[in-house]
């Protein structure tokens, strides 16, 4: 997949001539393999109906075939027809190509793109590929410098362990739902398909398939790129998913779901902004609080859910007491502590732990599992991520989704799995960070500094934390100062 991405962001560089820039070249990436794909998977493109800006209904052949049949000004005008004709199709393929424009200007570059794309079958590198590449380009993005390339994504060795852990099971279930609100490209929902269908092993009867896949798969998205990836990698699948474009802190929707797996994002940005929710208990301007309130009220009564959380979360002001009323109305079960370097090479020094709770009943004994401490950090070359990573996390986590399963018998041999009573949990006023037990290798005896982007992150982590608690302090001066005045 390296040697791929090599060669596609290599392509980049030559149409900078063209005029086209590193988003949008990426973005006609995503159009080009789309079709490639489809085509690999026998999807019938070959007669897409769609309404013409006049309102007529009419239908062109948008397969990939046709479109590598061509060369020259034929091929461009083609691939303008293509964009066009998907856009106007109803259901998801109009929601992937929506607003979709050709980018390209020289017929030689489009055909040098396309002839890329041919070469290569896409569908035996992995399903997944779409937003591999995409990730992939976005990387090599945010090594030059390039703008927009601040985004980063769930590895997929994490999700699919989580994935493992919840067991998203629709069967027996008609009125099943699983939602991902914050998407990206699709990472979650793809692996909960996966993990449905390797389960069914070939038993999984058409009209269940049917309804699974054309109605339990939601997601909400705040940028419209991940958006269309997660809607392509959906779609290959033969999913129909329905997964909006924007902010899923603004209002709650009015579904509720049996699952919920999430990574929200890391970021600042909007982080000093307060949502108007009425179903909040909490105000607070932490993205990260708010995102556990929103899914504290999508859950429904008996579903579970898996929250990606960075360590800040964890003992933030105001964590304790969102955590004691996420606490209160559901088992927050299972902690799992990611490795340093979980989410290398996007943000090497983000520090990261997973949350596994069931909504319905109240929090008894809050076991955590320690992956980190220990343990050398992730890196891209020397040390990637694998499931190894969290082979024996699973073992411990047991067969039970809810985590009621009988786990002392199953404890880490190295003390890395460890149960703490709801007593413990309040004397540290639900901050969760405080419940340590290994010993970290002092850095003398590690051999190793942090690395720098680790070092920053802490930093940025804890000017973060005081600039939110200055800014609440000015607030507090100021309307002290006008109920003076009044």
């Amino acid at each position: 997949m390296t040697d791929v991405v090599g060669k596609l962001w290599g392509f980049c560089h030559t149409l900078r001539h063209d005029g086209i820039d590193h988003g949008d070249y990426i973005e006609q990436i995503t159009y080009l393999l789309f079709l490639k794909m489809a085509s690999e998977r026998g999807i019938d493109l070959s007669r897409v109906e769609h309404r013409t800006p006049r309102g007529e209904v009419d239908a062109t052949d948008c397969s990939w075939p046709a479109l590598r049949a061509r060369s020259g000004q034929a091929l461009l005008d083609r691939y303008a027809d293509v964009l066009r004709s998907l856009h106007g199709a109803p259901g998801v393929l109009g929601e992937i190509y929506a607003g979709s424009q050709p980018r390209f200007k020289s017929p030689a570059s489009l055909g040098k793109l396309v002839d890329l794309i041919d070469e290569i079958e896409w569908t035996r590198l992995g399903v997944d590929i779409q937003a591999a590449a995409y990730e992939g380009l976005l990387e090599k993005a945010a090594a030059e410098g390039k703008k927009g390339a601040g985004q980063y994504f769930t590895p997929r060795a994490l999700i699919q362990s989580i994935v493992r852990c919840i067991r998203p099971d629709p069967q027996g279930k008609p009125g099943f739902a699983l939602c991902d609100p914050a998407c990206g490209t699709g990472g979650f929902l793809v692996a909960a398909w996966e993990w449905i269908e390797a389960e069914a092993r070939g038993a999984l009867d058409r009209e269940a398939a049917r309804r699974i896949k054309a109605g339990a798969f939601f997601g909400q998205e705040l940028v419209a790129r991940p958006r269309r990836l997660a809607l392509m990698n959906l779609y290959l699948h033969g999913i129909e998913p329905r997964i909006t474009l924007g902010d899923s802190l603004d209002a709650p929707p009015d579904e509720r779901f049996d699952v919920i797996l999430t990574n929200p994002p890391f970021g600042t940005k909007g982080a000093y902004e307060t949502p108007r929710r009425e179903d909040f208990a909490i105000a607070t301007a932490n993205k990260q609080l708010n995102f556990i309130q929103h899914v504290l009220t999508i859950l429904r009564p008996g579903g579970r859910a898996a929250m990606v959380l960075p360590d800040h979360c964890l003992f933030a002001d105001q964590a304790g007491a969102v955590l004691e009323i996420l606490a209160r109305g559901c088992d927050l079960h299972t902690v799992l502590r990611l490795p340093h370097g979980t989410f290398t090479p996007y943000s090497a020094g983000v520090k990261a732990n997973v949350v596994f709770f069931t909504k319905g009943r109240a929090t008894e004994r809050v076991w955590i599992y320690d992956a980190r401490t220990g343990v050398p950090s992730i890196t891209k070359k020397g040390r990637p991520l694998s499931p190894a990573h969290f082979a024996e996390f699973e073992r411990c986590y047991g067969g039970d989704p809810d985590g009621r399963g009988a786990r002392e018998a199953a404890s880490s041999s190295e003390g890395r799995f460890r149960s703490f009573e709801l007593r413990e949990v309040k004397e540290r006023e639900f901050k969760l960070d405080g419940l340590r037990w290994l010993k970290e290798e002092s850095l003398d005896e590690a051999g190793e500094m942090p690395e720098p982007e680790e070092l920053a992150t802490d930093a940025l982590q804890e000017l973060t934390e005081a600039v939110a608690a200055l800014n609440r302090v000015l607030a507090l001066l100021e309307g002290g100062a006008k109920a003076a005045e009044a």
